[in-house]
């Protein structure tokens, strides 16, 4: 099956962070790519890759970057797809610097902005997987069982701090 949901990131360093997005696209058996395109150093390959997102099956755009952090906001400019932007941490600023970038999208031109780091690749791909299970009861079932076991885990936990605390 071809890629529904594409992995971009901005250079080969935010990998650490946008392969915990790849990690729940491969859980829930999501079929993706990914790719290192650059919005500054590749710009004419980043607009090529976004105008051609939906002629090639994609379905979702998954964008991280740090620093700077255009590139989500940039591939958004060029396609109607849905883009979900990764803040990466950055040595300057924690990665608020990239957070603030591709937050503050002007109106029209719409980016999902999760979180910064790991939490917010986890999301992005959660995210991916949700837009597409809306119409794919499959992938929709899978998320609800993988929702069923996080919260199955919380109840166990609390479970288990109630019995340390009765001393059993």
């Amino acid at each position: 099956m071809s890629a529904q949901v594409a992995v971009i990131m901005g250079s080969k360093s935010d990998w650490d962070t946008m392969s915990h997005a790849c990690a729940i696209l491969e859980e829930l058996e999501i079929p993706y790519e990914k790719q290192v395109v650059s919005a500054h150093r590749t710009p004419d390959l980043m607009f090529e890759f976004a105008e051609n997102a939906a002629q090639r099956g994609l379905k979702v755009i998954i964008a991280g970057a740090g620093g700077a952090a255009h590139l989500p906001g940039m591939v958004a400019a060029k396609t109607v797809l849905p883009v979900i932007g990764v803040p990466v941490k950055s040595a300057a600023l924690n990665g608020f610097d990239s957070l603030l970038s591709i937050v503050q999208m002007p109106g029209g031109i719409p980016v999902a902005t999760v979180a910064i780091g790991k939490a917010g690749a986890t999301n992005a791909g959660l995210l991916a997987a949700q837009i597409l299970g809306a119409y794919d009861p499959e992938l929709a079932s899978r998320l609800q069982k993988r929702r069923d076991s996080l919260r199955d885990a919380v109840l166990e936990s609390s479970h288990d701090l109630v019995l340390e605390e009765r001393g059993q």
